[in-house]
């Protein structure tokens, strides 16, 4: 028998997509029958009352959770979100509600036994739900209350080797796809990198002293498995420098809608589209319009390419990524707060990586732009906002990185030029007596 009645909860339960309501409802089952005999460490009915609290939200059209103050474990001002109820006589079990982020593993690789930890543990001490993973990346375990927060974080540090995410005003819990752990797609060692940034800067994680929050994100190949070009101060995507890898042979197979070679690798084979049409579903849709199919040649302008990924992805077997392969570093991505939405920009066209890296290149441009953004950036201002306000260029001086034409998205709009004093001969001092024999007052 639920405790609450959730009428409004209810109807987002029909329809043909799982519901969190369900699940939430089915974990206040599990807490209530207790068929493990579990000691819960807070109220076995929290899901309960967080179906009561959030039915009464929609009710009312407004949240009723409140921002109680900080709260966090000793020595971390991150990896903790605080959540208090402001109806706590009505729904005691979640008068306090935290969130814990845990930082998740690369590539998000998990064993059944340390899962079968994890989730025990937040039975015992938490609500039992999580979230893997949100926007975030991290493991989500919500709900608690204060007094469990040490208890979970020494089992986490010292029995599960686990350490607690980033929240707050520092750098996030960096993120990564599976990379060449799995994918052929993959231009460098995401999770390598990943890993190393982590463990690099884990006073920035656990510490905040920023602006707002940074974050990093990890994608192997352009196709962009994680969004790190819309969803990350600092995006690392894989390239390529030379030429895409064209099988003509395969190429024709594909043409001659061979059985062999579905488009996409079969992912669109539920419906009948219709035969392969390499003009109308590859050469057409290019973006720069650096492709040709004639005499049963493909032939790709490389100068002119993207680097979209859209012709790999529907003919896998007839076009593979080049060989010399590294990462571009972009900056400035962010989620519509301030000054809208933004996807990130390019920095640096291409790093090298490799298994013998020190990622040295890579640290180096980290560090100068922090130094900029806490030294100029506004409480609250993401970097890609400091960038809007003091222009691309200054990123450039601060990192040292000379301006390409790979910078540029589109022809300037402003016909003004505003030099500097060093790049004029001469400077801006001139001998007023030499000036006036040629410019008579």
């Amino acid at each position: 028998m639920a405790k609450h009645e959730t009428p409004f909860l209810d109807e987002l339960e029909n329809g043909p997509w799982p519901s969190f309501v369900s699940d939430l409802k089915q974990q206040a089952e599990v807490r209530a029958k207790n068929e493990k005999g579990v000691e819960f460490q807070i109220p076995q009915d929290c899901v309960d009352d967080l179906l009561g609290v959030v039915e009464l939200s929609y009710k009312h059209g407004r949240t009723h959770w409140k921002h109680g103050g900080i709260v966090g474990v000793f020595g971390y001002g991150g990896g903790v979100i605080g959540r208090y109820c402001d109806q706590p006589k009505l729904f005691p079990g979640v008068e306090h509600f935290h969130t814990m982020r845990v930082n998740q593993p690369c590539g998000k690789y998990y064993s059944t036994e340390y899962l079968r930890q994890l989730t025990d543990l937040w039975d015992f001490r938490g609500s039992g739900v999580t979230n893997m993973h949100g926007a975030t990346g991290d493991i989500i375990l919500l709900g608690t209350t204060t007094p469990q927060l040490e208890e979970v974080f020494w089992t986490l540090t010292h029995d599960f080797n686990q350490d607690l995410g980033g929240s707050g005003s520092n750098l996030r819990t960096p993120a990564d796809c599976l990379g060449q752990s799995r994918c052929e797609y993959s231009c460098y060692d995401t999770s390598a990198l990943c890993h190393f940034l982590t463990n690099e800067y884990q006073d920035e994680l656990h510490r905040p002293a920023f602006p707002y929050k940074f974050k990093f994100k990890f994608d192997g190949c352009p196709n962009c498995c994680v969004a790190s070009i819309a969803r990350s101060d600092m995006s690392f995507i894989g390239t390529w420098k030379d030429d895409i890898r064209i099988d003509q042979d395969a190429v024709n197979k594909y043409v001659e809608n061979d059985a062999a070679y579905p488009a996409n690798a079969g992912a669109h084979k539920g419906k009948d589209w219709g035969p392969f049409d390499i003009e109308k579903e590859v050469v057409g849709l290019c973006p720069t319009g650096c492709m040709k199919f004639e005499n049963k040649t493909l032939t790709i302008d490389n100068a002119n390419c993207s680097r979209c990924m859209h012709c790999i992805n529907v003919m896998p077997r007839a076009l593979k990524i080049g060989k010399d392969t590294g990462l571009s570093i972009l900056c400035g991505a962010k989620a519509p707060i301030l000054d809208g939405a933004q996807m990130g920009s390019l920095l640096v066209p291409f790093v090298e990586v490799n298994a013998d890296n020190d990622y040295e290149e890579i640290t180096e441009i980290i560090e100068n732009i922090w130094d900029w953004w806490m030294e100029e950036g506004k409480n609250r201002e993401r970097l890609g906002e400091l960038i809007m306000r003091q222009g691309f260029q200054k990123l450039l001086e601060v990192t040292g990185i000379e301006a390409q034409p790979q910078h540029v998205a589109y022809p300037r709009t402003n016909p003004y030029i505003f030099w500097k004093e060093d790049e004029v001969p001469g400077g801006w001092e001139r001998d007023v007596d030499e000036y006036r024999k040629h410019h008579l007052r």
